[in-house]
């Protein structure tokens, strides 16, 4: 299939996604529950997770239609992980709109986070049916990374001496583990052995960890039109990212006690962003950062020579060229 055809697919399964998603909390009250829950599901994003449940789905075989649930209850589990991140971030701001937290309060985004996750069950158990011990415990599982790995990522907030190793650690289980859980339940729904499911979670680990970095690369290397907001933030709130660490690594002298100070103040001033941008450059991180993503994203596509529909790896292969070269 050509890219073209493949993004109307995109387009049209995710319609009937968020139509679902549209459909959950429409005049249901308390209204001071249900209109928070509206408000950060109508927010927008990729919705790469739950299309990922649909591919891996239909690479096993299965119809689009055996996982609609169980991909609308991944959305809002990833909803319900990013009303909570803001929330331990105290971010005002997520895809151009006031977090929930600063739209409501504390309180409310807290309850609603909650109600995300317990809606995320019920619709996913609607696609279980005689698999339900085996996908319940998957997407706990998933549940249980991605809050150790948000642990993680608070706990480098205050330590000086994270190693790269530690921070590939973190965002496996914080941002790959997810990914990697879409995709065992899409093979695991869509009726999958358990050779495909393996193939099937290696290549949502691997997409997950290349996802990740390409999100560092893109904070402080995006062109600023096409990304949508100022760059830099990673190191104006001091965030120890892979390109941080790697260029603690490779600096020396001047260079190196200037990084330090991102780690020893917690951030730097934003005018000061592009004389640290400068310094990435001349240490060559982005393009060892390139070539990380770009390692991760093959390691995921070979994962997808073993399975066995065409047009379910097709769709899996379009995602993951999609993130490789996305510029926001």
């Amino acid at each position: 299939m050509e890219d073209k055809e493949i993004r109307k697919i995109y387009e049209k399964e995710i319609k009937k996604v968020e139509s679902r998603i549209a459909r959950i909390f429409k005049k249901r009250n308390p209204r001071s529950l249900y209109l928070p829950a509206e408000y950060i599901l109508a927010s927008g994003g990729k919705r790469i997770r739950p299309f990922l449940v649909l591919a891996s789905a239909k690479a096993v075989g299965a119809d689009f239609s055996r996982v609609y649930n169980a991909a609308v209850a991944v959305e809002l589990l990833h909803n319900f992980t990013l009303v909570h991140d803001d929330i331990m971030d105290n971010a005002d701001k997520r895809r151009n709109m006031m977090t929930l937290h600063k739209k409501f309060d504390l309180g409310t985004a807290i309850l609603t986070g909650d109600s995300l996750t317990a809606y995320a069950y019920k619709y996913l158990i609607k696609d279980a049916k005689d698999k339900i011990a085996e996908v319940i415990s998957l997407f706990t599982d998933g549940v249980i990374e991605v809050c150790e790995g948000q642990s993680f990522d608070g706990e480098f907030e205050h330590r000086n001496d994270v190693a790269i190793d530690e921070y590939m650690n973190m965002i496996k289980k914080k941002t790959a583990a997810l990914l990697e859980m879409c995709c065992a339940i899409g093979g695991v729904l869509g009726g999958g052995s358990e050779e495909e499911i393996r193939h099937l979670r290696n290549y949502g680990k691997n997409l997950g960890i290349a996802f990740q970095l390409r999100d560092d690369l893109l904070d402080i290397a995006a062109d600023e039109k096409e990304f949508g907001k100022k760059i830099g933030g990673d190191l104006v709130e001091g965030k120890k990212t892979f390109l941080l660490l790697k260029s603690l690594e490779l600096a020396k002298g001047k260079e190196k006690k200037l990084l330090m100070q991102v780690i020893r103040k917690n951030g730097i001033e934003r005018e000061k962003v592009l004389e640290y941008k400068a310094l990435y450059e001349r240490l060559g991180v982005f393009e060892i950062v390139e070539k990380e993503i770009s390692k991760y994203t093959k390691r995921a596509l070979k994962s997808l020579e073993a399975l066995k529909n065409d047009e379910g790896k097709e769709l899996l292969d379009w995602i993951a060229r999609e993130l490789l070269e996305r510029k926001k």
